[in-house]
């Protein structure tokens, strides 16, 4: 049996801190955030933060990329259909306003601090290898998905041709564009 010591988290400091988060990067650019900015937003202390996220992009993180429904694996009862509505899901995600401000600086910080990217990998842990890799073994049992099809590539692939396709057209996806993404990696990995 765990005891935790100390005061419990209290949740509307967090809640404070990732709104306040979202807000500021409607307004500052993502390099000009600051700790100290998001915690006078909040109404709280830079220590309340730290206690709370090891630093500022691991709190911009969980901020602008909520493990909610919008993360939740997709169930229509067709493989063309759930792959679709997984782009379609973090094509929301990415092309939401403060996903956009802060993807630039945490792309730029995972790539020269590769602890960071690790602790933010881990954050989606579960949703990768509990939900999608569930998602997927029932869709080998059917014959739909090929077995060595794991569910870390499939989560790169749909992220990937996303984020890759909204930096080099700059614009939002349409369903157009979801239509034949979804189907691109259906057939990359169909049994």
């Amino acid at each position: 049996m765990r005891t935790e010591l100390g005061r419990p988290r209290n949740r509307q400091i967090d809640d404070a801190v990732l709104s306040a988060t979202v807000e500021l990067l409607g307004e500052v650019p993502y390099a000009e955030l600051t700790v100290d900015t998001i915690a006078r937003r909040a109404g709280t202390s830079k220590p309340a933060i730290y206690r709370r996220w090891p630093g500022k992009a691991h709190l911009v993180h969980e901020a602008v990329f909520p493990i909610d429904e919008s993360t939740e694996i997709p169930a229509t009862g067709s493989l063309p259909a759930d792959v679709r509505e997984m782009v379609r899901r973090v094509a929301d995600v990415l092309t939401a306003p403060p996903a956009r401000a802060a993807l630039p600086g945490l792309i730029g910080e995972m790539a020269a601090d590769p602890t960071l990217h690790a602790a933010l990998l881990t954050r989606f842990g579960d949703i990768i290898t509990g939900g999608l890799g569930d998602f997927l073994r029932r869709a080998v049992e059917r014959g739909e998905v090929r077995s060595e099809v794991s569910a870390d590539e499939l989560a790169e692939a749909v992220a990937g041709i996303t984020l890759v396709s909204l930096l080099t057209r700059g614009t939002a996806l349409d369903d157009g564009w979801m239509d034949r993404a979804a189907t691109l990696i259906v057939r990359g990995i169909s049994a």
